[in-house]
């Protein structure tokens, strides 16, 4: 091999090992507010049902205290929780069910993964796991789904482009109250009672031994006691970055 080609080989090598960082470092994690009006205080719950079981310390609470909410919910976790579906059906004004996905797989279209979890890596397996999503709704019965949340809430912008074509809303957030569910009582509390008007917080309901339930139920009965409305998603005007929205 002359020394030519190898340097063309190694400058290529190095063209795509760039090409390849710049897409590793194109993932976006889109916030999503309320549209802002006069009298305001609103704000929107949405809660991820990720797999796993149902934290009826939350559901409960919803129920008990009139909380609406925006309930994600994956094809995994509909399956598993039979008695908790069919409450969150018996209380239409208060829950809306959206798609989270067949398998709760991120929607990114490159081979990768993001906080540990297997990326969709391509855009066909990027478009099963949104369809799957939807399908399992239907297949639960109730009102289409309008919304789409991708695990770990990232995506990589062409795949943002593609669910939307498949014509969903992109569902971000403004304010992250769990931590995925990881964090303590106290900080996740303290994290949803300091929610604003117009911000979408983000929390999780799959997770019944986590400490972070009990904050999640402190936190909203805080921000009712300040006078807070509480609104699903598909009942105000919303705006989100990155082309999720619009």
């Amino acid at each position: 091999m002359t020394d030519l080609v190898r340097k063309s080989l190694c400058a290529l090598a190095l063209s795509f090992a760039l090409v390849s960082v710049g897409n590793a470092a194109a993932l976006v994690e889109p916030t999503l507010h309320l549209k802002l009006q006069q009298g305001g205080g609103r704000v929107a719950l949405t809660l991820d049902a990720c797999g796993g079981k149902t934290d009826t310390r939350i559901l409960s609470a919803l129920v008990e205290n009139r909380i609406p909410a925006t309930i994600f919910v994956t094809g995994i976790w509909l399956k598993r929780n039979a008695a908790a579906v069919e409450i969150l059906r018996a209380h239409p004004d208060l829950f809306e069910l959206e798609n989270h996905g067949g398998r709760h797989i991120p929607a990114v279209d490159t081979p990768r993964k993001i906080y540990g979890i297997s990326g969709a890596g391509s855009p066909d397996a990027v478009q099963a796991e949104v369809e799957s999503g939807a399908a399992a709704l239907a297949s639960a019965g109730g009102p289409a789904p309008k919304w789409f949340r991708g695990a770990t809430a990232e995506y990589s912008p062409s795949a943002i482009a593609m669910i939307r074509k498949l014509g969903f809303k992109i569902a971000g957030f403004s304010v992250n109250g769990d931590g995925g569910s990881l964090l303590g009582a106290k900080e996740t509390a303290r994290r949803i009672a300091a929610a604003k008007d117009g911000d979408v917080i983000i929390a999780h309901i799959n997770q019944p031994t986590h400490a972070a339930g009990e904050g999640v139920v402190q936190g909203l009965l805080a921000l009712k006691q300040k006078g807070m409305t509480f609104v699903r998603l598909d009942d105000a005007e919303d705006v989100g970055n990155d082309g999720t929205t619009d």
